[in-house]
């Protein structure tokens, strides 16, 4: 697990607001909050990937019980069955951490490591959480393309190239699924709607959207046009 390695991330009480969230967080019920992560999740995926998907935060009852991005939630259990279409992940269904997963040319992390209430990171958590996920992103050596599930993701990745002084005006790059941005010398930045239950629930992603979008993420990473 690649960004478990990341200093400071497992021991991070930067947002408050977060931290008094997980200290007082009702487990499942049949479950203990002692079977619970209930802490930063790192990222996890292939050190060498040219895609990585960058999501909002750790579900619930998801990642942040099992202490992997899109594991053990709705959103996983639509998203990993595509992902091992797609060739992307050796297995179509993630239950936990010693599962066997792996994934292939793909990393897989979070915008906000740390659960949020509501599901709803605020301004000053994104910020503060922000240089772990640049740290991720520097240590991918062959990142072309990253995947930014939904507009929170979106913007903080925005944000992220702003900060290094590849971006200017963020209101010139509009979320909307399948929006690219193209920055000199920088990956590709592809958005998707989120794989949330919600969405996937009123069809606002299907299946098919979400398999031709990481096609098109591979295309774009193979040098072709998208």
């Amino acid at each position: 697990m690649l960004g478990a390695a990341l200093p400071g991330l497992s021991g991070c009480r930067r947002c408050p607001r977060l931290v008094h969230h997980l200290a007082r967080l009702a487990p499942q019920k049949g479950r203990a909050r002692e079977s619970y992560w209930n802490a930063p999740v790192p990222g996890f995926g292939d050190p060498q990937a040219r895609l990585c998907l960058v999501g909002l935060a750790p579900g619930a009852h998801g990642a942040n019980r099992t202490g992997r991005p899109f594991t053990g939630d709705g959103a996983g259990d639509f998203m990993y069955p595509l992902l091992h279409r797609a060739g992307l992940a050796s297995r179509a269904a993630a239950i936990d951490c010693d599962d066997g997963l792996t994934l292939h040319d793909l990393y897989i992390t979070n915008a906000v490591k740390c659960l949020p209430p509501e599901n709803k990171p605020a301004p000053a958590e994104f910020s503060a959480c922000r240089p772990f996920l640049a740290e991720e992103l520097a240590s991918l050596p062959r990142l072309a393309v990253i995947i930014a599930l939904g507009q929170g993701a979106w913007t903080t990745l925005l944000r992220h190239f702003q900060a290094l002084g590849a971006l200017g005006r963020l209101a010139d790059h509009p979320f909307g699924h399948g929006a690219l941005c193209q920055l000199p010398g920088r990956p590709l930045l592809l958005a998707s709607y989120h794989t949330s239950r919600y969405n996937v629930q009123t069809r606002r992603i299907d299946a098919p959207m979400f398999l031709e979008l990481l096609a098109r993420a591979r295309r774009l990473a193979d040098g072709e046009n998208g």
